[in-house]
This record gives C-alpha cells, structure tokens and sequence, in this order.
C-alpha cells in the first residue's frame, strides 16, 4: 500500500539575510486538518518560517511542498510568477496588522482578490463575501472602511478576506499581538470555528491558552531550529527539553505578573 504523502511538508527549509542564519535546516510535516503552533521566543524564526511557505520570505535553502506541488520551485521569472500567482490562491494568509486597503469598503476588501485570480462575477464575489463575513460575525460591517472598525474587527475581516479565497491552508501570523487584550478572544473565536471545520491551520502565537485548547501539535523554535514538538499536553505541562522549559516558565510567569 502507498503511503499518503503528508499535506504540508517542509524539507531542510534553511534561510539567511546575508550572514544572520534564521532558519537552520527545519523539516516539519503538517497533515490535511492538523492545526500547528508554533511558539518561542523573538527573533526565533517562527514568523520566517511561516512566510516562507507562501514565498514571502523566500528559503535560501530546502523545499516546501503543499499537496504533492513543490511552492518554491526554481522557474524563469515569468513561470514563477504565474507558478506564485496559482499556489498563493491556495494559502490564505493573516498578519499581525491586518493590512486591508483603508480606500476600500470591507465588501471590496474582500471581492477585490477573487475577482482579479479567480475571475469570478461581481455577483459571486459579493455573495462569497457576505458568506464569509456572517461565517466571522462580520455581516453588518460590509459597507464599513477600515478606519471605522476596531482592531478585532478589522482582524475578523482580514481573516474573512484570506477565506474568500476559498484556501487549502491558513496561516496566522501573532493574529492577536496587536490588539486590546479585551479584543482578542473575538478574534480567537472565529480561530476556533475554523478548527470545527477542520481547516489546515498553522499558527504563529504568544497565547498559550490559546495554543492549548485548540491546537493538536505545538512547536517550540528557538535559534532558528524546532527544539521540540508534540501534543499541547506534552508541551505544556512536560517539556523535556530545558529551552523549552526556561521560555515557558517565563512567560507564563510574565502573564501572570
């Protein structure tokens, strides 16, 4: 019997600027409806490693394959580019500030993407979006700027926006750091709808709880290397290794200050 290759896997990702080495020969393998965290401290390459998957931050080394297709494939500027074009359709992807388009409407924020790469009609478009702004709570913001949302709102419809894109993956770039503490968990909660529905997610977070209750691995980087993964009951309450221990010891001791 042929063994599945896994959904998402990473293969020696290695990644310099100049001589600064931020990721240093990481293999990971995420399956179909897993939901990853990735924990550690600053500067430890989580957040590298994240953009790397949908060549934001190009590897300087290594393969990343989603779904039996090579992402960071070694093509003439012209075929890479229509190679990017087709793969970023299938990774949705929220940053921690947001980044929609403060001159347009949340409706046009959202349609903008899947009229211009899927070239989908206005009519589908805008049904797509009212889908997924009811799905984030979102619904009667439609007509909405940016200007005139909160920071978790805002957040909601960055995450509604990666979602119209229909992607394979979602990725969560410390989709909380920036906001009030009182406005994280109605961000979280959209998070934890999107596990009930077995969406692939990978999640880069400084919210343990958070990571605990929702996620089926955790990844602890540090150095540009994971130095150790597993369970969230493993992770968090039996760490092994001593890096792993001295930065939660810390940070739950900061949360708790």
């Amino acid at each position: 019997m042929t063994k599945q290759k896994p959904f998402i896997d990473i293969r020696h990702a290695k990644k310099s600027f100049g001589p600064l080495e931020v990721l240093k020969d990481i293999s990971l393998q995420v399956e179909r409806g897993q939901i990853v965290a990735i924990i550690g401290p600053s500067g430890s390459g989580k957040s590298t490693l994240l953009r790397a998957i949908n060549e934001l931050d190009p590897l300087t080394g290594g393969e990343i394959w989603l779904e039996g297709t090579q992402i960071n494939k070694d093509l003439p500027h012209r075929q890479y580019e229509k190679h990017l074009n087709q793969v970023r359709q299938d990774i949705g992807m929220v940053f921690q500030h947001f980044n929609l388009f403060p001159h347009l409407r949340v409706r046009e924020n959202i349609t903008l993407a899947p009229k211009l790469l899927k070239k989908i009609s206005d009519e589908a478009a805008n049904a797509l979006a009212e889908e997924q702004l009811k799905k984030v709570g979102m619904l009667e913001r439609i007509d909405f700027f940016p200007s005139q949302l909160s920071g978790g709102q805002k957040q909601r419809v960055a995450i509604a926006r990666a979602l119209a894109m229909q992607p394979k993956v979602m990725l969560f770039d410390e989709a909380t750091s920036a906001l009030d503490p009182e406005l994280v968990e109605e961000v979280n909660q959209v998070m934890k709808n999107l596990a009930k529905e077995d969406m692939t997610m990978i999640i880069v977070t400084h919210e343990m709880d958070f990571a605990e209750s929702v996620c089926d691995r955790v990844l602890f980087m540090d150095q540009g290397v994971v130095v150790e993964e597993g369970p969230p009951s493993v992770i968090f309450h039996n760490p092994t290794h001593e890096r792993t221990q001295n930065f939660l010891r810390k940070h739950l001791a900061n949360n708790r200050a």
